[in-house]
């Protein structure tokens, strides 16, 4: 029986025990059986721990436990996706219909979800996204704001992103951050090489991309401000963090799993679900990008979840939307970088909970003490193939369609709650 997390102590139960998994912290170095003790909504100890006289168990089955998904950077609350994907906290872009630049926003984007989901909002660093005047930041913060972010473009005023910084650090927030510089980037729709012309795509050179961060980690040296970015794409753009970070600046990135197993061949024949932004890169970055993940350059992995229907995308391409529905592939795509032998389970949860939750300043992603509730339970070697007219995304905008996966999730637990 599943007993509600705030209603175990009124029945008797002060502890429940999940038993019998294989426990991917992302504080461990590999897999090992274990238990895990919840109390309430908070896990209270992991490991090697005795089952406490008269506590709930759980048998997990020798499946894989791991810490909910913390999602960085989605553009839509889309739950059903959501739980097929085991991501059960994601940081909302601000760029929707109404930007999030106002505190009734972000208190609106905040309550959407609860109880099952839980969405962490980006306030916008600008009015409107515009990249002008600076939105009420601090407001937004006291609202639930978990960050700052620039949307989908780049602020090419330097003036603004050093006030944005600035503002964001006096705060202790990070700011979240596009990288490609808009007068080269411009409206390209495709990276410069031999596919976009071959194609006649209007394109950009991949250098658009290391200049937004060499500008940006200069802005972060001079404020001390954390600085995320949330999709780094190229080979050049991973020097530049690389060196970033040995200079101890506070700086992280994330990518996304089409950068890591597309170029940019997959928009020939104009396949609109791999219109991109920052668009696909070429193989040779496509391998520096797993690279960054070996090594550790890269600190997340996100979904960059963007649901587009045929209204969006059954257009010319460079007419289409930018974006794909990623959140129900992003769990069984990334564990392909576990059967590659380049991570770990345990340090591919660091990329997919742990380190959003610290980036965020939420305390989740992990299986320390005091940290939420949110598990879920993985078949890492479940075959299925995707489908983009099942998918349970808002819409099947996805560029990985009828590509055979493997890894699925089997249960999820919001805040001690079996959902």
């Amino acid at each position: 029986m599943n007993i509600p997390a705030n209603n175990r102590d009124s029945m008797g139960v002060s502890t429940l025990a999940i038993v019998n998994g294989m426990l991917a912290d992302p504080a461990g170095a590999a897999l090992t059986a274990g238990t895990i003790l919840i109390e309430g909504d908070r896990i209270v100890a992991a490991g090697d721990v005795a089952v406490p006289q008269g506590a709930e168990t759980v048998d997990a089955g020798g499946q894989v436990v791991a810490p909910g998904l913390v999602d960085l950077g989605v553009f839509a609350t889309d739950k059903p996706a959501f739980h097929f994907g085991g991501i059960t906290r994601a940081a909302l872009m601000p760029d929707q219909s109404s930007p999030l630049d106002d505190v009734g926003l972000i208190r609106q984007a905040a309550r959407a979800g609860k109880p099952d989901f839980w969405v962490h909002p980006i306030a916008a660093a600008t009015r409107g996204l515009k990249g002008a005047e600076l939105a009420e930041i601090g407001m937004m913060q006291a609202a639930g704001a978990k960050a700052v972010g620039t949307g989908r473009q780049w602020i090419a005023d330097s003036g603004v992103m050093l006030r944005v910084l600035s503002y964001a650090s006096g705060l202790g927030l990070t700011v979240i951050t596009h990288a490609e510089d808009s007068g080269l980037a411009g409206k390209a729709v495709a990276t410069s090489g031999e596919t976009a012309t071959r194609l006649g795509l209007s394109h950009a050179p991949a250098c658009a991309e290391a200049l937004a961060i060499a500008r940006d980690i200069m802005l972060a040296r001079e404020t001390g401000a954390a600085m995320h970015f949330r999709l780094v794409t190229t080979g050049t753009g991973f020097d530049l963090i690389r060196a970033a970070k040995a200079e101890g600046l506070k700086i992280t990135c994330g990518i996304s799993p089409a950068y890591l197993f597309l170029n940019d061949q997959a928009v020939t024949d104009f396949r609109t679900f791999a219109r991109l932004s920052p668009p696909l890169r070429s193989e040779e970055d496509r391998k520096a990008a797993l690279e960054a993940v070996r090594d550790g350059t890269v600190d997340v992995i996100t979904s960059s979840h963007d649901p587009r229907g045929p209204e969006d995308k059954r257009l010319p391409f460079a007419d289409a939307a930018p974006g794909m529905a990623g959140a129900e592939t992003l769990l069984a795509l990334s564990l392909n970088l576990v059967r590659d032998g380049l991570v770990s389970i345990n340090r591919l949860m660091t990329l997919l909970s742990a380190n959003p939750a610290r980036i965020l300043d939420v305390n989740a992603g992990s299986f320390g003490a005091g940290s939420a509730a949110d598990l879920i339970f993985v078949d890492p070697d479940a075959p299925w193939i995707v489908d983009s007219e099942k998918m349970a995304a808002q819409a099947g905008n996805t560029p990985f369609d009828r590509v055979p996966v493997q890894g699925r999730v089997r249960r999820i637990m919001k805040g001690g709650v079996f959902f």
